[in-house]
């Protein structure tokens, strides 16, 4: 800060100077604690997910004595004792049966296993509020008390489809159904994108029509997504008549959104590389297809590279337009190819959210976990590859 003797001593001393400075120091204040609120809600954010997601890679499981049998493999319920039944997973007595069928030696045999108990039980042992009776609490009381019942690592999460028992749902069938959604995506938006913003940025002419293409071109990289939802009932449903909630019509839906954001991009990298290296082409007798080809399509790939990326990764979160396909139907079996009815991660999130039972909670926080895994990971690929094969000039 400049002194008052300097300020009353130099004829050229700006008055407002102190006041531009202190309005300076107020706007850096300002800006760090916009950084410091963003960085405490972020933290705040994550931690809330994890702390709500990691129970749910853990189970409950109860140590009951099963019975093989014939009667069982009519009425899987008597295989296990009375006391126990309404504490035992559904979908774990219901698959005694084939079991049987699947190992014969089992017959007329008995044995102590580790049951996979019914989410009350499971949110129970987890300290959470459970709809369990009194006499039930002083069973798994007592099971506590001689290590029949405890909390175990599991895979169901992962290895399994959607459920509506609620231990029993994972979210392998929309993990499955995403992968295959986006390869549609990535196949039909990649190429069209990058051609057309080559196209646009080297061989068209600056004409009025090409102007109208441009300015379509960015007003769609801004509309609603749902409006895409909307385009493709109407266009791969409702005219072509491909099958509804299959990933070839989300992929072709989510290429009709993401198209835009990769022409965009593309058309930026491929503007980032100076004209010198152009003229030196055609210095050399190079045709414009040998110089844009050989030399200034490799020098904007990372750049192209990177927009489809982030293109791709934003497609992957998307839920409002695969909605309106219906990508958000129940599907426990795991689809095995672009024809069959399939739903996405975002969509199975959404669904399991809306879901009474306590245990989807945790669910739906693992699944939001899994899903920024995948979109952290994309958009860590996309920066490595713009580092590793950026050229500057």
């Amino acid at each position: 800060m400049i002194s008052n003797n300097t300020q009353r001593t130099n004829p050229f001393y700006d008055k407002s100077l102190n006041k531009r400075h202190k309005s300076s120091s107020r706007f850096k204040k300002f800006t760090l604690g916009s950084l410091i609120f963003s960085i405490t809600f972020l933290v705040f954010f994550l931690g809330d997910i994890i702390g709500k997601g990691l129970p749910a890679f853990k189970s409950a499981y109860i140590q009951v004595e099963v019975t093989y049998n014939e009667k069982t493999i009519k009425n899987s319920r008597l295989a296990i004792d009375k006391k126990y039944r309404k504490l035992v997973s559904r979908a774990w007595i219901r698959n005694i049966p084939r079991l049987i069928k699947e190992n014969p030696e089992l017959i007329n045999t008995k044995a102590f296993v580790w049951a996979l108990a019914d989410d009350q039980v499971d949110q129970y042992l987890k300290g959470h509020y459970s709809k369990i009776k009194e006499k039930d609490i002083k069973t798994l009381e007592e099971l506590k008390k001689y290590s029949f019942l405890k909390l175990k690592f599991t895979t169901i999460f992962f290895s399994n489809g959607d459920s509506k028992i609620p231990e029993y749902a994972g979210i392998k069938s929309a993990f499955i159904g995403s992968i295959l959604t986006l390869l549609v995506t990535m196949v039909v938006a990649f190429p069209i994108g990058v051609m057309t913003a080559i196209y646009l940025e080297e061989f068209a002419d600056d004409t009025k029509f090409t102007q109208i293409i441009e300015i379509n071109i960015n007003n769609l990289a801004a509309i609603p997504s749902i409006l895409f939802g909307l385009l493709g009932l109407a266009i791969f449903i409702s005219l072509f008549g491909m099958p509804r909630s299959s990933p070839l019509v989300g992929g072709l839906t989510l290429a009709l959104m993401t198209l835009p954001i990769i022409i965009v991009s593309s058309r930026a990298a491929l503007r980032a590389v100076p004209d010198s290296i152009r003229q030196a082409g055609y210095a050399l007798g190079l045709t414009k297809i040998e110089v844009t080809k050989d030399h200034v399509l490799p020098l904007a790939f990372p750049g192209v590279l990177t927009g489809s990326i982030i293109g791709l990764a934003q497609a992957m979160g998307e839920t409002a337009p695969l909605i309106i396909i219906g990508m958000i139907a129940f599907i426990p079996d795991t689809p095995t190819s672009i024809l069959e009815a399939s739903t996405v991660m975002p969509a199975q999130l959404f669904t399991w959210a809306g879901m009474p039972e306590r245990m989807y909670i945790e669910k739906t926080a693992a699944g939001i976990m899994v899903l920024l895994t995948l979109l952290i990971s994309l958009n860590a690929v996309a920066i490595y590859l713009r580092k590793k094969y950026e050229v500057k000039w």
